[in-house]
């Protein structure tokens, strides 16, 4: 069966999230913009989302996010949380992407303050590039695991900068 067999054959409550979870252990304490963002990825993530186990007869699935030993970790589980499969990505990939979306949130986070709808806009668009960026890397990076569109991939691309951003 190929991958566009299989999602054909999955109705839309099979592919998709119902609860995603971040390991508070993974978290660092984060500003009010950060905690933010991070809460409204989840609700829009579990508003809208397409996500499913290759190979799997289907959800809806449960995802629990966190960090360990260098390696972002997706705890995949049925309804009940039972666990189906834990995926594990490397964080080095991301690295250079989560730094420069940091720091391009902060510019955006100050520049709201003080700056110009035009340099607001500017800053915006290069922060709205490397979330698509880290967007397209994850999916990739999932990719005979994983099966995300991209709107979901740029929710969990937040979630992932979420996690990363300690202290």
């Amino acid at each position: 069966m190929t991958e566009g067999q299989q999602q054909q054959e999955l109705s839309p409550e099979q592919t998709r999230l119902v609860e995603v979870t971040l390991d508070s252990g993974s978290i660092g304490r984060n500003s009010v913009d950060v905690e933010h963002e991070r809460e409204v990825a989840i609700f829009d993530l579990l508003e809208r989302n397409s996500f499913a186990l290759e190979n799997h007869d289907g959800g809806p699935y449960t995802l629990h996010l966190s960090l360990a030993d260098n390696r972002l970790v997706f705890t995949v589980g049925d309804e009940k949380r039972n666990p189906i499969v834990h995926v594990m990505l490397s964080l080095s990939p991301f690295r250079r992407l989560v730094k420069d979306y940091f720091l391009m949130c902060e510019s955006y986070y100050q520049a709201i303050k003080t700056q110009p709808p035009s340099r607001i806009e500017a800053i915006d668009m290069g922060r709205r590039g490397l979330h698509d960026e880290g967007s397209r890397l994850l999916m990739e990076r999932l990719k005979g695991k994983v099966l995300v569109d991209i709107a979901t991939a740029r929710r969990l691309f937040t979630l992932i900068c979420a996690l990363h951003w300690k202290g």
